[in-house]
């Protein structure tokens, strides 16, 4: 789990859930007794337009009040953003970059020097959800892939904000796209 402070930079477009995947992080790392801040960052505030949120974490206070620069992990939900934005900015070596796309990790010409985890999380939405929400599928497979996060305490975020069925639809997406990075990590 944390040490000291770790830093997640979150990638995607307005209306896949970025802001909101950051608060379920943050509200998962706060309910599991660490110290959390989630915040965004906002282009043209439309629908589409690119979304960056960030998320910090740690077992000390935090009094940081900057954006990210320099990420221990990137999340990139939509993974067209590679094409005019560079997600890997500032990823410190050995960072873990997770990776909405069913595409193969080679088509990202992404250095060795990082760490990737690809989810096809537009599928599982739509497949299990029947709407391309992704953010929840997407904490997920942070969670697996960085052990930074448990399961449980994200399932009772989304469940404190969706509750019903949609929040259970939406934490049966979430164990599986925990589970298909659990599986590739071996």
């Amino acid at each position: 789990m944390i040490k000291l402070l770790k830093e997640i930079r979150i990638h995607g477009r307005g209306g896949q859930g970025n802001v909101t995947a950051s608060e379920f992080l943050a509200e998962a790392a706060f309910a599991d007794g660490l110290y959390a801040q989630s915040f965004p960052m906002f282009g043209s505030e439309r629908h589409g337009a690119p979304v960056t949120a960030f998320v910090r974490i740690s077992d000390r206070p935090i009094r940081l009040r900057s954006q990210i620069y320099e990420p221990d992990y990137v999340v990139v939900q939509d993974a067209s953003l590679f094409a005019g934005t560079d997600v890997l900015e500032g990823l410190k070596d050995g960072g873990l970059v997770v990776i909405n796309t069913s595409r193969p990790i080679s088509d990202f010409k992404i250095p060795e020097e990082f760490r990737v985890v690809t989810v096809p999380a537009t599928e599982l939405a739509l497949e299990i959800v029947g709407k391309p929400i992704i953010n929840t599928i997407m904490v997920g497979a942070f969670a697996s892939a960085s052990g930074e996060i448990r399961l449980d305490t994200l399932e009772k975020s989304i469940r404190d904000r969706y509750p019903g069925e949609l929040g259970e639809k939406e934490i049966v997406a979430m164990r599986q796209a925990f589970e298909k990075v659990e599986g590739a990590k071996r």
